[in-house]
């Protein structure tokens, strides 16, 4: 039986993890939708095409930038997480 301790931790490692990965495409996002916004009511261009199409390009090239350094990190935490399956995550099964 796995510890209810052994249990949180992996599931904070888990969502530490997923913040990790997403967070700089997200931050590339927003930052992008706020310059979109911005030029839009300087130039009172309402166009919502324009900000998604703008976010939807800038969050896929960050994602194909970011790929390697991903793949790295999801690599690690597989091997650790598999790790820790074989060491019986700190209870008996």
């Amino acid at each position: 039986m796995i510890e209810p301790d052994a249990v949180l931790a992996l599931c904070q490692n888990f969502f530490w993890q997923t913040l990790t990965l997403l967070a700089p495409i997200l931050i590339a996002g927003i930052a992008v939708g706020l310059l979109i916004g911005v030029l839009q009511a300087a130039t009172q261009i309402q166009e919502q095409t324009l900000s998604i199409a703008a976010k939807v390009i800038v969050m896929g090239f960050a994602a194909l930038r970011l790929l390697p350094w991903m793949t790295a990190r999801l690599l690690d935490y597989s091997r650790e997480l598999i790790a820790g399956i074989t060491q019986g995550i700190g209870g008996t099964f």
